[in-house]
């Protein structure tokens, strides 16, 4: 059963508004399209293992993916947690092609690709932090008798995975997604006895969605770009024409002709995405390119925002229940 769905990360989605905000020749233009790149086929990686965890009986295992905790001292993220009676297992998905080498003398993971050798991170360092770190927090939230696992689940499936000959335990710990329900329902023979309940896990599931804390940061602020560089106005849902027009009532493109009443709403998800929730009258008619207040005003009112503050400096809280722009 999947307690907590997978959702394009807020990373991406702020990704995507910079790209969308930015001219073509902005000098980082081709620095984040290829940040945004990265981190898309890393969703897409985690993604791919959700058809062979369809196969594990639902009745026997809550699933929570994206999942970001603090330990007391540290965050640490989860791409995909499984609980069962018997253990948690840590799922860490790597998304990447080619041949991969597990160097343990220096601890670090050789991928050759297209002919091209480059040094990655070893992810078994990073599962074996992650299985630290998530016994401390279990502990500190007097759940620490279970088993916890970790797996590197490697979800492209034509990469080839070697390792010296006396790593002879690698395939403990690192397998092909294809394989994912066949290693549980193994590991579930080596820890046949049940140490959590039912009520158990749902307390403990309960928990780890409380303290999910998603990763919010500024993605300006990240890349050095400042308001002036932004690109401001209603993009045309139709044409992806900047920027839409105001008239009798409506957003008009004045390239392809197209008219759709809540064109605003896309353009004060982006404002979202990259400045954050806080807005005023002023920013909304500055990013919209629009030059009444009244217009301006009548906009926030009908999207029912919570706001502070007086009439001439009211900040309203943008919010939105999807920020996907798919």
């Amino acid at each position: 059963m999947i307690s907590k769905i997978r959702t394009i990360p807020l990373s991406i989605l702020k990704l995507q508004a910079l790209l969308r905000r930015l001219p073509p020749t902005h000098p980082k233009f081709l620095l984040i399209k290829e940040n945004l790149s990265k981190r898309l086929a890393g969703y897409k990686g985690e993604m791919a293992i959700d058809y062979p965890l369809s196969f594990l009986p639902e009745k026997d295992y809550y699933i929570l993916h994206d999942l970001r905790l603090h330990d007391a001292t540290h965050y640490f993220q989860l791409d995909t947690l499984l609980i069962c009676p018997n253990f948690i297992i840590i799922l860490e998905v790597k998304n990447i092609a080619g041949t991969i080498y597990f160097d343990q003398e220096f601890h670090q993971l050789i991928r050759t690709h297209d002919g091209k050798e480059i040094v990655l991170k070893d992810p078994l360092i990073q599962t074996s932090r992650q299985e630290l770190q998530l016994k401390k927090w279990l502990t500190k939230n007097k759940c620490s008798k279970v088993a916890i696992l970790s797996l590197v689940v490697i979800s492209y499936s034509n990469t080839l995975i070697r390792s010296s000959p006396e790593n002879h335990d690698l395939n403990q710990k690192v397998i092909h997604h294809h394989f994912l329900p066949t290693k549980i329902n193994q590991l579930k023979k080596d820890f046949p006895n049940k140490m959590l309940s039912e009520k158990e896990m749902k307390k403990t599931i309960r928990m780890l969605q409380k303290e999910h804390k998603p990763l919010d940061q500024s993605i300006l602020d990240q890349f050095e770009i400042q308001f002036d560089e932004i690109l401001k106005g209603i993009f045309c849902p139709l044409c992806h024409h900047l920027s839409m027009l105001r008239i009798h009532g409506t957003w008009f493109c004045g390239y392809c002709k197209h008219k759709e009443k809540a064109a605003h709403l896309s353009a004060l998800k982006d404002f979202y995405l990259l400045f954050g929730a806080e807005i005023t009258n002023h920013k909304v008619r500055e990013f919209l390119q629009i030059s009444s207040p009244f217009l301006s005003s009548r906009l926030l009112h009908s999207m029912e925002l919570s706001n502070d503050g007086t009439t001439k400096d009211r900040v309203h809280h943008l919010s939105f229940e999807d920020l996907s722009n798919e």
